[in-house]
């Protein structure tokens, strides 16, 4: 899995190319797992959010993962290596027996040896996390835990462009159809006028 750094150039070349193509969330967090999982050759690659109370950390998206380990059970957010929501990423090099990953028996069912948990910070706030997993153990380089950190930095600003995107599509609508109504109130009169 020693990826050269020519690989991860090119890699975050295309990624950033397809965060700033797609408006869709959905898309933006789908393009970012798969393209990282496949540069770093990974097993697989998540995205989970932290919720509104900022408690539990929600899987968002996955890749190269089973439905059934995506839906184990809640992440919490202070027992699930809590060190990569303090802003610094974290590697574990064995996911079955360390202490800081909360469902060890299940990464093992998974066949997940390592892991690297790197923060996704938007305007200097930590939103979630992208987790990648390898199924051999591994010992993350600080080039992977660079171009991890970079995907992420391009996903969370990805993520908040297509949020307020959407927040100004729904205004948009709401306007246009405000313009609707006050033009039927007025009536055919407004279109009659000449200046």
């Amino acid at each position: 899995m020693e990826n050269s750094k020519e690989v991860y150039y090119q890699s975050l070349y295309e990624l950033a190319a397809a965060l700033n193509s797609s408006r869709a969330p959905e898309a933006v967090l789908q393009s970012m797992v798969e393209g990282v999982a496949r540069a770093i050759g990974a097993k697989g690659c998540s995205v989970m959010l932290l919720s509104p109370d900022r408690k539990v950390l929600l899987h968002t998206v996955a890749y190269g993962l089973s439905d059934w380990y995506v839906r184990k059970g809640p992440l919490s957010a202070d027992k699930s290596i809590s060190e990569a929501l303090g802003g610094k990423p974290v590697a574990v090099f064995d996911a079955t027996k360390d202490e800081r990953i909360q469902y060890r028996g299940e990464a093992k069912k998974e066949g997940i040896a390592s892991m690297l948990s790197v923060p996704m910070l938007l305007r200097e706030e930590i939103i979630g996390v992208i987790r990648v997993y390898t199924a051999e153990p591994y010992d993350f380089t600080l080039d992977d835990m660079y171009f991890v950190g970079a995907v992420a930095n391009l996903g969370a600003i990805a993520l908040g462009n297509a949020k307020l995107y959407q927040a100004v599509q729904r205004v948009y609508e709401t306007f246009g159809q405000d313009i609707l109504e006050w033009r039927a109130a007025l009536g055919h009169e407004w279109m009659l006028r000449s200046p």
